[in-house]
């Protein structure tokens, strides 16, 4: 069954949406926090690891802002997770999610515009691109630092609807893996918010932020694009592709 809406803009998450990365933002996690006196193994340590993980696909400058009270420590924090993960990065790489790739270009050939989006600084999210050869794959791509604040904030989806002249926000297609992602696009008043399942939340979680249907991975997502109907009430809202997801 065709689409009851016609989209213009999709705007995509990288890290655990489009992005293998591993274990890196972990590893730059630990170092960060340990070059800050915050040890290991300790009761701070687990507590600000756990508030970290269950905060994925947040701007990791806010993460340490809700972190540490002090705004320069955090700032200070924030640049030295950002340093190690770069020095990570160059030495180990990251992968693409099994055809991330090919759904992007599929998308673009049905006509939507590109944005990958990152809750990384523009070095770091540079770096990806360029790893992956994905430096002209997308119309834009956006970093907190680009739009004012980073996700769960609406900013970096409404710089690209300004930056790419999308004429209705309800054009706009967001895609993640994180509640984050999910609540950012419910926010930004985008026509579908769409969860996926090759990263960081499950799919109770991103049902519970508002994600309007969870698929397997975004490689999924062309064909559902083809196939689902936007129609029904928010509560029929379903998670295995190939059923019939309802939309707000």
């Amino acid at each position: 069954m065709a689409q009851h809406r016609s989209f213009s803009l999709a705007v995509i998450d990288m890290a655990g949406t489009t992005v293998n990365e591993g274990a890196l933002q972990e590893k730059a996690f630990t170092q960060a926090l340990a070059s800050h006196g915050v040890a290991g193994g300790t009761s701070a340590f687990e507590r600000m690891t756990a508030y970290a993980r269950r905060s994925m696909g947040t701007s990791k400058e806010l993460v340490f802002r809700h972190l540490f009270n002090d705004a320069v420590t955090a700032v200070n924090v924030n640049r030295t997770f950002e340093t190690a993960y770069d020095n990570l990065l160059a030495g180990h790489g990251v992968e693409p999610i099994p055809g991330a790739e090919d759904a992007i270009l599929a998308l673009r050939d049905a006509g939507l515009k590109i944005c990958l989006a990152t809750g990384f600084g523009r070095h770091t999210q540079n770096m990806i691109l360029e790893s992956l050869g994905w430096m002209g794959l997308a119309d834009l791509s956006l970093c907190p630092s680009d739009a004012g604040r980073g996700r769960p904030y609406p900013d970096i989806i409404l710089t690209a609807v300004l930056a790419l002249d999308i004429e209705d926000v309800r054009s706009v297609l967001v895609a993640g893996d994180t509640t984050s992602d999910v609540i950012a696009g419910q926010r930004a008043g985008a026509g579908a918010v769409i969860g996926v399942l090759t990263g960081a939340h499950s799919e109770a979680e991103l049902l519970g932020a508002g994600a309007d249907v969870v698929l397997p991975s975004m490689c999924h997502l062309p064909q559902w694009l083809l196939s689902a109907p936007l129609s029904g009430s928010p509560q029929q809202r379903v998670s295995s592709f190939g059923t019939v997801p309802s939309m707000k």
